[in-house]
């Protein structure tokens, strides 16, 4: 008697290991946007640009796919980032400009929500920023450096892929002047 609840009791402890890892093995690769349903989409300039959901800092739900019609400029970017820095206020000046075939989105790159508040005070800019700390945006748009900033025209495809800083404003313009009249 003795001998079998010890069997039953190494079954159970087993099943229960075993239903453990299960469960953290699911949680990893439901995690990993590489292991996404729709398949990994290619980041270059006439892809489809990949839709992601995310909350910005005011708590609004944001989702790429609802500014179909729209020209979209998203920029990755950090507050230790001093390229990023640098050319935040080509890209802010896009936010103030209020063009309405224009939307800009900036994601900040795994920083936490107190630092981006402090950062913004300190720096005066307005724009919403969608804090993306465990980097589930990041990884879908292959971002392995920053900044990096995206044009994507009315039709949701990319127009423009800018690894780098932004330096000059004429060129911003440009390219998204060019991204409203592709296609």
């Amino acid at each position: 008697m003795k001998s079998t609840r010890i069997d039953i009791r190494r079954i159970i402890t087993i099943l229960v290991i075993v239903a453990a890892l299960t469960t953290v093995v699911w949680t990893i690769v439901q995690s990993n946007p590489s292991f996404e349903h729709s398949g990994p989409s290619k980041i270059e300039v006439g892809a489809v640009a990949p839709d992601f959901v995310a909350t910005n800092m005011e708590g609004q739900q944001v989702r790429l796919s609802e500014y179909r019609g729209k020209v979209v400029l998203i920029n990755f970017w950090a507050s230790w980032c001093i390229p990023c820095i640098r050319e935040m206020p080509l890209i802010h000046s896009v936010f103030q400009s209020q063009d309405k075939d224009v939307e800009t989105l900036f994601i900040n790159v795994g920083d936490t929500k107190g630092t981006v508040n402090e950062f913004m005070n300190d720096q005066q800019f307005t724009f919403p920023v969608i804090i993306d700390i465990t980097g589930k945006v990041s990884g879908l748009y292959g971002i392995t450096g920053l900044p990096a900033t995206f044009i994507i025209d009315k039709s949701g495809t990319f127009n423009r892929v800018i690894v780098g800083e932004v330096t000059d404003n004429a060129s911003l313009r440009g390219w998204l002047e060019d991204a409203k009249y592709s296609r």
